[in-house]
């Protein structure tokens, strides 16, 4: 069963670079704001480098401009994400979110298994627009599609 609008997030440890590698939970991260977290099968994979994240790089000024934070999720490591962070020049404020170990796409239950591909468990490709920690709107690809979960498609549905 997987997330659907109205829930909760699930409160997991994520892992990002700051002074050296911290852990954070999700209810610290987005429990008390308005974010966008979007979620991309891996770092430095064709569709995720050269149309996901640019997206909300492109865009991620209109998403401040509303109060939004953005995130980006990938099953990678905290080091893997910092360095495609680089880069692709993503902004200051633009969490770039190590889930490791898939507990988070686990506990949204939005895994995908890779294993065909030599990558093991992932996140499938999906975009959550919560308030507060509860999920307003939820946007999840299917399999090798790229569109509702674009920050284009993301920025249209938020009034």
């Amino acid at each position: 069963m997987s997330i659907q609008v109205g829930d909760r997030l699930p409160e997991v440890v994520l892992q990002r670079i700051g002074d050296g590698v911290e852990s954070v939970d999700t209810k610290t991260l987005f429990g008390d704001t308005k974010v966008v977290i979007f979620a991309v099968p891996g770092a430095f994979t064709p569709t995720c480098s050269e149309r996901h994240l640019p997206g909300y790089i492109e865009h991620f000024q209109q998403f401040h401009d509303k109060g939004i934070e953005v995130a980006c999720v990938a099953v990678n490591d905290p080091f893997v994400m910092q360095a495609w962070g680089q880069s692709q020049n993503v902004p200051e404020g633009l969490m770039m979110l190590a889930d490791g170990n898939a507990d988070f796409a686990r506990a949204l239950g939005l895994e995908l298994d890779a294993s065909a591909y030599g990558m093991g468990v992932r996140a499938k490709r999906f975009a959550i627009y919560a308030e507060q920690g509860v999920v307003k709107q939820l946007n999840v690809e299917a399999p090798g599609e790229f569109r509702v979960s674009s920050a284009e498609h993301v920025l249209s549905q938020i009034a």
